[in-house]
């Protein structure tokens, strides 16, 4: 397993990504996004294979049909959400505007819709073709990750037109947002097992786009995919 993922432990003892936390912005409470734009509507798409991605990671405070999404702005309120398996989502304060709002899996995964009309939470399956039309693991990272905005000289050659940067994710007890330069991850439609579901990552140095679990009370991107 890649060096920056041996400090998560992926199992429902929470833990901390000590890696992170050495160079981590922590920031004080989950507020602050609701003075954010609410910014979902689809600006840029990508074609990448035979995929149609977003460029931006998803922004929407109201789902499909119209439903507000619960905005988590302490750590009380994030927790009391995934104790009660209902959705949330949480603004990083600092680097919202760039990473989006950040969902736990509950809002992924509820039948009022997250995703805009059109488009889809990507699953598993398809986070794989796109890593293997990139070149497979080994090679994707670096082609989606963006020119800029990654720390010690870490950006990629976005050569796939995907822009990832780096992003800010929550863990499942309601910790402030952390954000990471070195990091991105976004979350898949895919149920892993009881309480994970799949997430794709992206990390600096290794610059491989890496399938893992996370629990469904973390935080973390979305990014869509078009409907075919």
């Amino acid at each position: 397993m890649i060096k920056f993922l041996k400090t998560i432990k992926m199992k429902k003892t929470s833990t901390i990504f000590t890696a992170v936390l050495m160079t981590a912005m922590i920031l004080s409470s989950c507020g602050g996004g609701s003075k954010q734009p609410n910014t979902g509507s689809i600006t840029y798409e990508v074609t990448i294979g035979k995929q149609v991605w977003m460029t931006q990671n998803l922004n929407v405070d109201k789902f499909l049909n119209g439903e507000a999404i619960p905005e988590a702005k302490t750590k009380g309120e994030w927790s009391a959400y995934g104790q009660a398996g209902e959705a949330a989502w949480c603004y990083d304060p600092q680097n919202g505007e760039k990473s989006g709002k950040l969902y736990n899996w509950y809002a992924v995964n509820d039948p009022r819709g997250l995703a805009p009309k059109g488009w889809h939470i990507p699953s598993n399956t398809e986070w794989t073709e796109l890593t293997d039309y990139l070149g497979g693991a080994e090679k994707a990272g670096a082609k989606m990750k963006s020119k800029e905005g990654w720390g010690d000289k870490g950006n990629g050659t976005n050569s796939s037109g995907f822009s990832g940067l780096p992003g800010a994710f929550i863990f499942h007890s309601g910790e402030p947002p952390i954000f990471s330069d070195k990091i991105c991850c976004w979350w898949s439609s895919t149920e892993d097992r009881i309480d994970y579901a799949v997430a794709a990552i992206i990390e600096y140095p290794e610059n491989k786009l890496v399938i893992n679990s996370f629990n469904h009370k973390y935080g973390i991107s979305v990014r869509c995919i078009r409907d075919y």
